[in-house]
């Protein structure tokens, strides 16, 4: 039977990226590693490479026709939200097992926020969101051949190492990314006057 899978990456960006980086709308634009191939992730699931070959190779439309949109926080839906659009992927790429990807963030509400989140040094992930079976393979979850990619996520919690996005690498930062977060939250909901009640 086919279920919602999800998998995290840590993603980084370097602070050229988050200086000199825009496309051509003038929006940001970061890189990093969005999959990896041929071992066990921090779910405990295995794609191999053959898997993700051929759902990049079908992703490629989407990106072609920029479709390849994805959400701010992973929804428990296999469609993703115009409303709750973030991002989306504009290219992609193989450097060995891992599929690379560049994002570009769109001046959406949710966008906004995800860009202000970078911008303030707040790590976040990215996560793949698809439909597909498991079959244990010794402790192992292998993901069957009937898996579907559906997009990527932005996320602040990882499952698989190598997918964080930061915007200062090597800083080591004490704060409490939480706090730091929902300070920036609540100062983007209430740039306007009008202040939500939390």
């Amino acid at each position: 039977m086919k279920t919602l899978l999800i998998e995290t990456h840590e993603f980084k960006a370097s602070p050229q990226q988050l200086t000199e980086n825009v496309s051509e709308n003038g929006n940001l634009l970061v890189e990093g590693v969005l999959a990896t191939a041929e071992v066990k992730n921090g779910n405990g699931r295995y794609y191999s490479k053959d898997l993700w070959e051929r759902e990049m190779n079908k992703y490629a439309e989407l990106v072609e026709q920029r479709r390849s949109m994805g959400e701010l926080d992973h929804p428990e839906s296999s469609v993703v939200n115009l409303k709750n659009v973030s991002h989306l992927i504009s290219d992609f790429w193989w450097d060995g097992d891992n599929v690379m990807g560049k994002i570009e963030i769109l001046p959406t509400p949710s966008g906004n926020i995800l860009k202000e989140l970078i911008g303030h040094g707040v790590t976040v992930g990215v996560s793949s969101r698809g439909m597909g079976s498991l079959q244990d393979r010794g402790g192992v979850m292998e993901v069957q051949d009937d898996f579907e990619l559906l997009c990527w996520d932005f996320v602040s919690t990882p499952s698989n190492p190598g997918s964080f996005m930061t915007l200062k690498e090597g800083k080591e930062n004490n704060i409490n990314q939480y706090a730091k977060a929902n300070s920036i939250v609540t100062e983007i909901l209430c740039a306007n006057g009008n202040c939500p009640i939390f």
